[in-house]
């Protein structure tokens, strides 16, 4: 079966949604079998925080691979990936929130404020939930399309926040290999939008890129 057929068929979503919770079944087990290492918390911290920035760059790259492709098809698949991105960024905070910190809500809210890099990932997961709540049909017909692009224009915000969280995670332990390697791709991405957009405003009226 060609690709481009099976991405247009319903069974291509419940396999992308089906892989995509494959990372967090495999903390599950390592929860319950006790393979997490010395330290679960942290790790678990670090894994949902690393698929998280994963599922962003996964995310931004659909419509490069759209526009590339000339196959408008990946573009059923935007919405889910997002809604995945959340799903881990909540999932990293759980982690943070309840494993790391105990639910002690005076503690977390000293833990925001004494720790900058804290309260950025809490500013990236109050805009990551904006974006989830008014990622479906009726958001958009209730926001409007232009105010509705307008907020999820926000993603790019996100990913730089994202990035800046993640460099401040790793600088304790001086290992920005993953941050460097999160950010080209994110720049990336970045930057070809902007190429893009600038081709885009380039070509004439009635030309279709």
């Amino acid at each position: 079966m060609k690709l481009r057929e099976f991405i247009r068929k319903p069974v291509a979503k419940i396999a992308l949604v089906t892989l995509a919770f494959a990372p967090f079944a495999w903390l599950c087990v390592g929860i319950f079998s006790d393979r997490l290492g010395p330290n679960p918390a942290e790790y678990l911290i670090r894994s949902t925080g690393t698929w998280t920035l994963r599922f962003l760059c996964i995310t931004l790259a659909v419509t490069p691979l759209r526009v590339i492709s000339g196959w408008p098809e990946w573009l059923r698949f935007r919405r889910s990936l997002g809604l995945m991105t959340f799903f881990y960024a909540s999932m990293h905070a759980l982690c943070y929130s309840l494993i790391d910190m105990g639910w002690d809500w005076p503690e977390i809210v000293a833990d925001v404020v004494k720790r900058p890099f804290i309260a950025v990932g809490l500013t990236s997961l109050v805009l990551l939930s904006l974006l989830a709540s008014t990622s479906f049909n009726a958001a958009v017909r209730a926001l409007g399309a232009q105010r509705w692009r307008r907020l999820h224009q926000t993603v790019y915000v996100i990913a730089a926040l994202a990035v800046l969280h993640f460099y401040w995670m790793r600088s304790a332990k001086q290992n920005f290999s993953e941050v460097v390697l999160y950010g080209a791709i994110l720049a990336l991405l970045m930057a070809w939008r902007i190429w893009h957009a600038w081709r885009v405003n380039q070509s004439p009226p009635g030309v279709r890129l």
